[in-house]
Protein backbone atom coordinates (compact mmCIF):
# COMPACT_ATOMS: atom_id res chain seq x y z
CA UNK A 1 0.00 0.00 0.00
CA UNK A 2 2.97 2.48 1.00
CA UNK A 3 4.69 1.58 -2.71
CA UNK A 4 1.11 2.46 -4.34
CA UNK A 5 0.70 5.85 -2.31
CA UNK A 6 4.21 6.88 -3.14
CA UNK A 7 4.01 5.58 -6.99
CA UNK A 8 0.32 6.58 -7.81
CA UNK A 9 -0.42 9.76 -5.50
CA UNK A 10 2.84 11.46 -4.55
CA UNK A 11 5.26 10.89 -7.45
CA UNK A 12 2.38 11.80 -10.12
CA UNK A 13 2.25 14.82 -8.38
CA UNK A 14 -1.81 13.95 -6.63
CA UNK A 15 -1.41 14.57 -3.14
CA UNK A 16 -2.68 17.73 -2.68
CA UNK A 17 -6.15 16.88 -4.38
CA UNK A 18 -6.07 13.20 -2.35
CA UNK A 19 -5.32 15.16 1.10
CA UNK A 20 -8.49 17.61 -0.43
CA UNK A 21 -10.94 14.98 -1.22
CA UNK A 22 -9.86 12.91 2.10
CA UNK A 23 -10.45 15.81 4.31
CA UNK A 24 -13.41 16.76 1.85
CA UNK A 25 -14.90 13.49 2.88
CA UNK A 26 -14.21 13.34 6.41
CA UNK A 27 -15.73 16.81 7.00
CA UNK A 28 -19.05 16.39 4.85
CA UNK A 29 -19.57 13.40 7.02
CA UNK A 30 -18.89 14.98 10.46
CA UNK A 31 -20.82 17.50 9.51
CA UNK A 32 -24.22 15.56 8.92
CA UNK A 33 -23.34 13.49 11.93
CA UNK A 34 -23.09 16.70 13.87
CA UNK A 35 -26.40 18.18 12.40
CA UNK A 36 -28.18 14.89 13.08
CA UNK A 37 -27.38 14.71 16.83
CA UNK A 38 -28.47 18.39 16.86
CA UNK A 39 -31.83 17.46 14.82
CA UNK A 40 -32.51 14.78 17.45
CA UNK A 41 -31.45 17.22 19.79
CA UNK A 42 -28.76 14.63 21.72
CA UNK A 43 -28.14 16.34 24.84
CA UNK A 44 -24.49 14.96 24.84
CA UNK A 45 -23.83 16.85 21.52
CA UNK A 46 -22.40 20.62 21.69
CA UNK A 47 -25.15 21.73 19.15
CA UNK A 48 -25.53 24.57 17.15
CA UNK A 49 -22.76 28.20 17.74
CA UNK A 50 -24.64 30.52 18.64
CA UNK A 51 -23.05 33.32 19.87
CA UNK A 52 -25.43 36.32 21.42
CA UNK A 53 -28.44 34.09 20.09
CA UNK A 54 -27.22 34.34 16.33
CA UNK A 55 -26.92 30.84 14.29
CA UNK A 56 -23.93 30.85 12.86
CA UNK A 57 -24.23 28.18 10.01
CA UNK A 58 -21.43 26.45 9.25
CA UNK A 59 -21.01 27.88 5.66
CA UNK A 60 -19.54 30.34 7.41
CA UNK A 61 -17.00 28.25 9.13
CA UNK A 62 -16.54 26.96 5.29
CA UNK A 63 -15.46 29.97 3.89
CA UNK A 64 -12.86 30.82 6.57
CA UNK A 65 -11.48 26.85 5.88
CA UNK A 66 -11.18 27.96 2.43
CA UNK A 67 -9.48 31.27 2.55
CA UNK A 68 -6.82 30.16 5.09
CA UNK A 69 -6.46 26.76 3.13
CA UNK A 70 -6.34 28.45 -0.27
CA UNK A 71 -4.01 31.22 0.39
CA UNK A 72 -1.84 28.52 2.35
CA UNK A 73 -1.56 26.77 -0.28
CA UNK A 74 -0.43 29.25 -2.82
CA UNK A 75 2.15 30.41 -0.29
CA UNK A 76 3.98 26.93 -0.38
CA UNK A 77 5.82 26.72 -3.35
CA UNK A 78 6.63 23.28 -2.41
CA UNK A 79 3.80 20.95 -3.76
CA UNK A 80 5.03 17.92 -2.10
CA UNK A 81 5.40 18.76 1.41
CA UNK A 82 3.37 18.39 4.27
CA UNK A 83 2.69 22.23 4.16
CA UNK A 84 1.03 21.76 0.77
CA UNK A 85 -0.96 18.43 2.12
CA UNK A 86 -2.10 20.21 4.96
CA UNK A 87 -3.27 23.30 3.01
CA UNK A 88 -5.06 21.35 0.43
CA UNK A 89 -6.86 19.29 3.81
CA UNK A 90 -7.98 22.53 4.88
CA UNK A 91 -9.42 24.08 1.90
CA UNK A 92 -11.27 20.25 1.38
CA UNK A 93 -12.38 20.53 4.75
CA UNK A 94 -13.60 24.13 3.72
CA UNK A 95 -15.18 23.39 0.61
CA UNK A 96 -17.31 20.48 2.15
CA UNK A 97 -19.08 22.63 5.00
CA UNK A 98 -19.76 25.52 2.05
CA UNK A 99 -21.45 22.72 -0.06
CA UNK A 100 -23.15 21.01 2.24
CA UNK A 101 -25.29 24.12 2.34
CA UNK A 102 -25.20 24.65 -1.17
CA UNK A 103 -29.12 24.39 -1.31
CA UNK A 104 -29.54 27.06 1.35
CA UNK A 105 -26.93 29.45 -0.54
CA UNK A 106 -28.64 28.74 -3.51
CA UNK A 107 -32.28 29.57 -2.09
CA UNK A 108 -30.48 32.51 0.80
CA UNK A 109 -32.89 30.77 2.74
CA UNK A 110 -32.94 27.87 5.36
CA UNK A 111 -33.32 24.76 3.25
CA UNK A 112 -31.48 22.17 4.92
CA UNK A 113 -33.67 20.10 5.42
CA UNK A 114 -36.12 20.92 2.94
CA UNK A 115 -36.68 18.81 -0.22
CA UNK A 116 -34.71 21.34 -1.79
CA UNK A 117 -31.82 20.58 0.58
CA UNK A 118 -31.39 17.18 -1.28
CA UNK A 119 -29.45 19.64 -4.25
CA UNK A 120 -26.69 20.35 -1.71
CA UNK A 121 -26.02 16.52 -1.09
CA UNK A 122 -26.28 15.70 -4.58
CA UNK A 123 -23.77 18.31 -5.24
CA UNK A 124 -21.35 16.95 -2.59
CA UNK A 125 -21.50 13.13 -4.25
CA UNK A 126 -20.62 14.67 -7.61
CA UNK A 127 -17.69 16.67 -6.03
CA UNK A 128 -16.50 13.17 -4.60
CA UNK A 129 -16.90 11.71 -8.09
CA UNK A 130 -14.87 14.62 -9.59
CA UNK A 131 -12.28 14.26 -7.35
CA UNK A 132 -11.74 10.78 -7.65
CA UNK A 133 -11.64 10.27 -11.58
CA UNK A 134 -8.96 13.19 -11.13
CA UNK A 135 -7.68 10.99 -8.71
CA UNK A 136 -7.14 7.80 -11.17
CA UNK A 137 -5.18 10.10 -13.52
CA UNK A 138 -8.34 10.90 -15.78
CA UNK A 139 -8.40 15.21 -16.98
CA UNK A 140 -11.35 16.82 -18.37
CA UNK A 141 -12.60 16.71 -21.84
CA UNK A 142 -10.24 13.89 -23.12
CA UNK A 143 -6.55 16.29 -22.43
CA UNK A 144 -4.81 13.56 -22.01
CA UNK A 145 -5.86 11.24 -25.34
CA UNK A 146 -5.92 14.58 -27.30
CA UNK A 147 -2.19 15.52 -25.77
CA UNK A 148 -0.11 14.69 -29.19
CA UNK A 149 -2.42 15.64 -31.59
CA UNK A 150 -1.20 19.35 -31.97
CA UNK A 151 -2.97 22.73 -30.77
CA UNK A 152 -5.71 22.33 -33.24
CA UNK A 153 -6.15 18.45 -32.51
CA UNK A 154 -6.54 19.70 -29.11
CA UNK A 155 -8.71 21.88 -29.48
CA UNK A 156 -11.05 20.14 -31.66
CA UNK A 157 -11.31 17.36 -29.47
CA UNK A 158 -12.13 19.58 -26.33
CA UNK A 159 -14.27 21.63 -28.29
CA UNK A 160 -16.01 18.18 -29.32
CA UNK A 161 -16.49 16.97 -26.03
CA UNK A 162 -17.02 19.70 -24.17
CA UNK A 163 -19.95 20.75 -26.63
CA UNK A 164 -21.50 16.36 -26.02
CA UNK A 165 -21.16 16.90 -22.50
CA UNK A 166 -23.15 20.47 -22.73
CA UNK A 167 -25.96 18.60 -24.80
CA UNK A 168 -25.88 15.61 -21.90
CA UNK A 169 -26.83 18.40 -19.20
CA UNK A 170 -29.42 20.14 -21.07
CA UNK A 171 -31.17 16.93 -21.56
CA UNK A 172 -31.57 17.29 -17.87
CA UNK A 173 -28.62 13.68 -17.34
CA UNK A 174 -26.72 15.43 -14.63
CA UNK A 175 -24.34 12.40 -13.80
CA UNK A 176 -23.51 11.65 -17.23
CA UNK A 177 -23.15 15.25 -18.64
CA UNK A 178 -20.74 15.31 -15.25
CA UNK A 179 -18.91 11.98 -15.64
CA UNK A 180 -18.90 12.55 -19.56
CA UNK A 181 -16.15 15.68 -18.99
CA UNK A 182 -13.95 13.47 -18.15
CA UNK A 183 -15.07 9.86 -20.04
CA UNK A 184 -16.20 11.03 -23.45
CA UNK A 185 -18.28 8.11 -24.17
CA UNK A 186 -20.41 8.59 -21.44
CA UNK A 187 -21.14 12.06 -22.84
CA UNK A 188 -21.58 11.05 -26.32
CA UNK A 189 -24.49 8.22 -25.10
CA UNK A 190 -26.35 11.14 -22.59
CA UNK A 191 -26.04 12.99 -26.08
CA UNK A 192 -27.57 11.37 -28.47
CA UNK A 193 -31.01 9.09 -26.50
CA UNK A 194 -33.97 10.78 -25.20
CA UNK A 195 -33.96 14.25 -23.06
CA UNK A 196 -35.15 13.93 -19.72
CA UNK A 197 -39.22 15.37 -20.16
CA UNK A 198 -38.37 18.16 -17.79
CA UNK A 199 -34.85 19.26 -19.50
CA UNK A 200 -34.42 22.48 -21.06
CA UNK A 201 -33.72 20.13 -23.88
CA UNK A 202 -37.19 18.40 -24.29
CA UNK A 203 -39.33 22.05 -23.07
CA UNK A 204 -37.58 23.58 -26.04
CA UNK A 205 -37.37 20.90 -28.84
CA UNK A 206 -40.41 18.18 -27.27
CA UNK A 207 -44.09 19.37 -28.48
CA UNK A 208 -46.49 18.76 -25.92
CA UNK A 209 -48.22 14.98 -26.99
CA UNK A 210 -45.59 14.48 -29.47
CA UNK A 211 -43.94 10.78 -30.19
CA UNK A 212 -40.45 11.80 -28.50
CA UNK A 213 -42.39 13.31 -25.55
CA UNK A 214 -45.04 10.45 -24.36
CA UNK A 215 -41.39 8.07 -25.01
CA UNK A 216 -39.58 10.80 -22.46
CA UNK A 217 -41.79 10.08 -19.81
CA UNK A 218 -42.39 6.83 -19.86
CA UNK A 219 -38.74 6.07 -19.72
CA UNK A 220 -38.48 8.56 -17.07
CA UNK A 221 -41.19 6.24 -15.40
CA UNK A 222 -39.58 2.95 -16.07
CA UNK A 223 -35.73 3.86 -15.96
CA UNK A 224 -35.20 6.90 -13.81
CA UNK A 225 -37.38 6.79 -11.27
CA UNK A 226 -36.20 3.53 -9.83
CA UNK A 227 -32.84 5.01 -9.90
CA UNK A 228 -33.99 8.54 -8.49
CA UNK A 229 -35.16 6.06 -5.53
CA UNK A 230 -32.40 4.43 -5.22
CA UNK A 231 -30.64 7.97 -4.65
CA UNK A 232 -33.08 9.29 -2.43
CA UNK A 233 -32.72 6.40 -0.05
CA UNK A 234 -29.00 6.88 0.02
CA UNK A 235 -29.19 10.45 0.49
CA UNK A 236 -31.48 9.90 3.37
CA UNK A 237 -28.92 6.64 4.80
CA UNK A 238 -25.99 9.16 4.59
CA UNK A 239 -26.99 12.66 5.39
CA UNK A 240 -30.63 12.02 6.78
CA UNK A 241 -33.99 12.20 5.52
CA UNK A 242 -36.26 16.07 4.88
CA UNK A 243 -38.65 16.95 6.83
CA UNK A 244 -42.18 15.87 5.59
CA UNK A 245 -43.40 19.66 5.50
Amino acid sequence: MGAWFTREIADAGRLRLFCFLVAFILAFLFIRFSVRMIRRQVRWWPGNVTPGGQHIHHVVFGLVFMCVGGVGGLAVQDGTSGLAAAAAGVFGAGTALVLDEFALVLHLQDVYWNEQGRLSVEVVFITIALCGLMLLGLRPLGANDAAGDGVWGIVGVLLFNLCVAVIALLKGKVWTGVIGLFIGLVAIIGAVRLARPDSPWARRRYAEGSRKERRARIRERRYRLPVQRFGDWLSDLIAGRPSAK
